[in-house]
């Protein structure tokens, strides 16, 4: 897994607030290689693999979630860390926990508008 490795998993909310998150996190990483998809679906997964112009380069306006979403961020600890701070950033963020291996981190927030 490279440095900017970054697998993004999202829960509650529809596709509108999935496409709200991974533009939140465009600036830091780029565009992802996997978009969530617009199905009907309960969870949807993005994958950044590439690195952004910094943090906050780029940023936009964030369109409001419709409702809490679930996220749990995977990487590099150095990938969640950038990822969790542009979060916080773009929306009220709440930290669920995480947990660290050899080389990966996971993190799980809850976002709000």
């Amino acid at each position: 897994m490279s440095d900017t490795q970054l697998t993004v998993t999202l829960s509650g909310g529809d596709a509108d607030d999935a496409r709200a998150v991974v533009e939140a996190l465009e600036g830091t990483f780029g565009p992802p290689q996997e978009r969530p998809s617009d199905t009907d679906a309960t969870v949807r997964i993005a994958t950044f693999g590439g690195e952004g112009q910094g943090p906050g380069a780029g940023r936009r306006d964030t369109r409001p979630l419709s409702e809490p979403v679930t996220v749990t961020v995977q990487g590099t600890p150095e990938a969640v860390r950038r990822a969790s701070d542009a979060l916080s950033r773009s929306f009220t963020a709440r930290d669920e926990g995480a947990a660290a291996g050899d080389q990966e981190q996971e993190r799980q927030l809850l976002l709000e508008s």
